[in-house]
């Protein structure tokens, strides 16, 4: 039994389990999704097919994870706003010409910023969906439609098994909406549920090995002042989140990018001191995915020409991307629009003993709370 000195490496290695509890709130025996789900959200989506995504902070990056999903697999049309910016946007008066259906989304259900944007989307007569880690959340309660998670109670202040299962709930919520919306067909249902359910035997099976790495990397790259993560289309929110892990647990400076911006200007930070961090995994199966990890694999070439300091993540098959890399954390595959849930778990491991080397109360880092909410 791995032993647990703080609640945030706890709350780590309970994803698997938390995943699991979250997956059985929606999903029937018979390998669908329940149908009073269906009933539930049938109604949610307007015929204009557009979604607003509001959220802050972790959830953001969940956001934004879920923009790309319903997207590519719904054919929606999804932006993605700071709630905090949302709320305030307009005059008392304002009114949005788009009639989008609104997805709040907060670990707390209580987060003041989302609260206020959830405000305004009724305000305007918008459809809200919020999806929350309580049920009985003041959030959960004022929108037209919610989707609880079972993660349980999350005592450390950086998210991570309810960011996690936020993933797993958008995902569920692409699958009936595609479905719904006649994108997916039975076959592909029987394909994508399985796929999900094996997400957290894969988690568990790698945690161990991905905690040894972390701490390894950890006191490697201790003396780093900054560090770019970056990552290409759906897994460019994983890299947001896993820049903002390092931030808030160990005060070490990071910032998340798309794979191509770094020759945008944040190249010429890369240093000895300032190293980079790239989701470089691929679906072999999905030719966008494959696409993609070319890209990456050319990023990776030129960086290591330039002498880049490198941790990738990559997929535990992968022969090429070591090869380039200083350091490899290795990922068991899965597909294209699952990977985030697993890539992003050795991000919070990582961020863990930075704060570690960096003798942080990473339960408690300063000058955060659980729920930011304004008095």
């Amino acid at each position: 039994m791995p032993n647990f000195p703080h609640e945030m490496l706890r709350e780590i290695y309970e994803q698997p389990q938390a995943l699991r509890r979250t997956l059985s709130l929606y999903l029937g025996e018979q390998q669908g999704l329940k149908p009073e789900i269906g009933a539930l959200l049938s109604n949610w989506v307007g015929p204009a097919g557009e979604i607003l995504i509001a959220a802050s902070g972790s959830s953001r990056h969940s956001g934004l994870y879920a923009e790309i999903l319903l997207e590519d697999l719904c054919g929606l049309a999804v932006d993605v706003e700071y709630a905090s910016e949302y709320s305030c946007r307009g005059a008392p008066d304002y009114v949005d010409l788009r009639h989008p259906s609104v997805l709040v989304l907060s670990q707390s259900g209580e987060t003041t910023d989302t609260l206020a944007a959830l405000a305004e989307a009724r305000r305007q007569g918008h459809r809200t969906l919020a999806i929350t880690n309580a049920a009985d959340s003041t959030m959960a309660n004022q929108a037209d439609v919610s989707m609880i998670l079972a993660a349980g109670v999350e005592r450390a202040i950086p998210a991570t098994k309810s960011f996690t299962c936020q993933l797993a709930v958008l995902y569920l919520l692409a699958l009936y909406e595609g479905t719904h919306l006649g994108r997916m067909d039975a076959e592909m249902l029987a394909e994508y549920i399985p796929e999900l359910k094996a997400v957290p035997d894969a988690l568990e099976r790698q945690l161990d090995a991905w905690r040894e790495q972390a701490e390894a990397l950890a006191h490697k790259y201790a003396h780093a002042s900054t560090f770019l993560y970056l990552g290409r289309g759906i897994h460019y929110a994983i890299a947001r989140e896993g820049a903002l892990k390092l931030k808030e647990a160990s005060y070490v400076h990071a910032e998340g990018y798309p794979v191509g911006e770094l020759k945008h200007g944040p190249n010429a930070l890369v240093s000895d001191q300032v190293p980079l961090v790239v989701i470089a995994t691929v679906d072999r199966k999905l030719d966008a995915s494959v696409r993609r990890y070319e890209k990456t694999l050319q990023l990776l070439e030129d960086m290591k020409a330039q002498g880049a300091k490198v941790i990738a993540l990559a997929n535990a098959d992968d022969e090429a991307v070591p090869a380039l890399v200083s350091d490899c954390i290795r990922v068991q595959p899965a597909s294209e629009y699952l990977l985030p849930i697993l890539e992003v778990v050795p991000l919070q491991m990582f961020a863990y003993y930075m704060a570690l080397e960096h003798g942080v109360d990473v339960d408690r880092p300063r000058n955060l709370s659980k729920a930011v909410v304004e008095k």
